[in-house]
């Protein structure tokens, strides 16, 4: 008999009471019991057991979760090098699935599942899908790609764990989009940002009105980094709550973290990782509210666990307890990548720090370009964006909108970049993730 999970009363705000409701003192007691298990579990693998047995770490050893940090950061290189399958714990013939990256540079990542893995993580996403209010009587559609990237099938069975009637759109064609959103009475999409706002800008070619001629209230965004304001806009624009949404391949996919109605962090579970943050340079713990690099040990999974692994991205510790009644660490949404980190001259600048001043302006649409040259051995910064409307017939405040956006983002960067508006519809569109820079410097710094 297929699974079927049984789901609580539809008021009841939780998919899973105990878990989601436990006390900071129980979460960490399930941590540590999780933990040794999971240690023990690593010594299946001969890089891990090697690693662990020259730290001096048993499953004995540990006693509480500060002893983590005596376990050997994993990064993804470690798993380059041990490309396809030299992280497992299991024997192949209990695995069921894979998924992997791109692999566009060297190897690509690959992580494995054995069945077990893949229903907790369909229980993870239906729990976040639960949190921010969707029920078995909505219709999720999914535009998000399918195959070996994690956000299509993650969310497609999380899904449908949660009994919805789900849509598996996939990324692309916004006309097919729009008509499923329609015709199917689509209440819930799971996209990118940018692409949800490519959707809206179709929407408006083809006069649909989201508010009046779709049921939409829900869009779980993420896999690009993106400001407050942009969220904001979207919500705006389509008249729905977006809530951000973290996941990783190696952590299993979507799902890590999710937003609650509250929308005052990601909730990362701590029943299926270990959080920790530290200063990317020295890999020492920072104080809760500082920016770090965001470390997670996978404590919930048979195949391909992953102890203290460096996922580059950067966030920070907004702190714990929320009036949703979850106890679970919330964290900041992510400001980028350690490794995306623009060097201009000396200052470090992050994507996500001038989309934020842009979408400040009204007058400006979602999609821009920051392009890095070298002019004269100077390294110089152009930013293109979009406009909303042309200003076709009044020069004078063009040049003082472009003098505005200019001296707004100097504040902002410490630097004055060079700032182009263009023509809406003039600058790239991708159905995927949104490509933001493009670094054409012959120096590097």
């Amino acid at each position: 008999m297929a699974y079927r999970r049984e789901l609580p009363d539809w008021k009841s705000e939780y998919l899973d009471p105990e878990l989601e409701t436990m006390s900071v003192e129980q979460i960490k007691a399930l941590q540590v019991e999780r933990l040794k298990a999971t240690v023990a579990h690593c010594m299946n693998n001969p890089v891990y057991k090697e690693r662990l047995e020259k730290a001096g770490v048993t499953p004995e050893s540990i006693t509480s979760i500060d002893d983590i940090r005596r376990i050997p950061f994993t990064t993804k290189q470690d798993l380059r090098e041990n490309y396809p399958f030299g992280l497992a714990s299991v024997p192949l013939r209990e695995c069921v699935r894979l998924h992997s990256s791109s692999g566009t540079t060297g190897n690509p990542t690959v992580i494995l599942h054995t069945q077990k893995d893949l229903d907790e993580w369909a229980n993870q996403v239906a729990r976040n899908l639960w949190m921010v209010g969707l029920r078995p009587d909505d219709v999720f559609q999914n535009s998000s790609g399918y195959g070996m990237f994690t956000g299509g099938l993650g969310f497609q069975y999380g899904a449908e764990r949660l009994g919805m009637l789900t849509v598996p759109a996939a990324a692309g064609n916004s006309l097919r989009q729009i008509k499923f959103m329609k015709d199917f009475g689509t209440t819930a999409v799971h996209a990118v940002p940018s692409y949800v706002t490519r959707l809206y800008e179709v929407m408006q070619e083809q006069g649909v009105d989201p508010r009046k001629d779709t049921k939409l209230k829900v869009l779980a965004i993420g896999a690009e980094p993106h400001s407050e304001e942009q969220r904001k806009r979207i919500e705006k624009m389509l008249g729905v709550k977006a809530y951000n949404s973290f996941g990783m391949s190696e952590m299993c996919g979507p799902g890590v973290g999710f937003e609650c109605k509250e929308q005052n962090g990601l909730h990362f579970w701590e029943d299926y990782y270990i959080v920790e943050i530290v200063n990317p340079e020295t890999l020492e713990p920072v104080p809760d509210g500082e920016i770090g690099e965001l470390i997670l040990t996978s404590i919930n999974r048979e195949a391909m666990p992953l102890l203290r692994y460096r996922t580059r991205d950067l966030t920070r510790v907004l702190g714990r307890g929320c009036p949703c009644g979850r106890n679970h660490v919330r964290l900041d949404r992510m400001k980028g990548r350690s490794d995306d980190m623009m060097v201009l001259r000396g200052v470090n600048i992050f994507p996500i720090q001038i989309e934020k001043i842009l979408m400040q302006f009204k007058e400006l649409a979602n999609n821009y370009l920051i392009t890095l040259t070298t002019d004269e051995n100077n390294d110089n910064m152009t930013v293109e964006v979009e406009l909303e409307e042309l200003f076709t017939d009044d020069y004078q405040r063009l040049m003082q909108l472009q003098k505005d956006v200019k001296r707004a983002l100097k504040d902002e960067i410490l630097l004055t970049p060079i700032v182009k508006l263009v023509p809406k519809g003039s600058l790239p569109v991708s159905e995927g993730k949104a490509v933001r820079v493009i670094d054409k410097r012959t120096v590097y710094n």
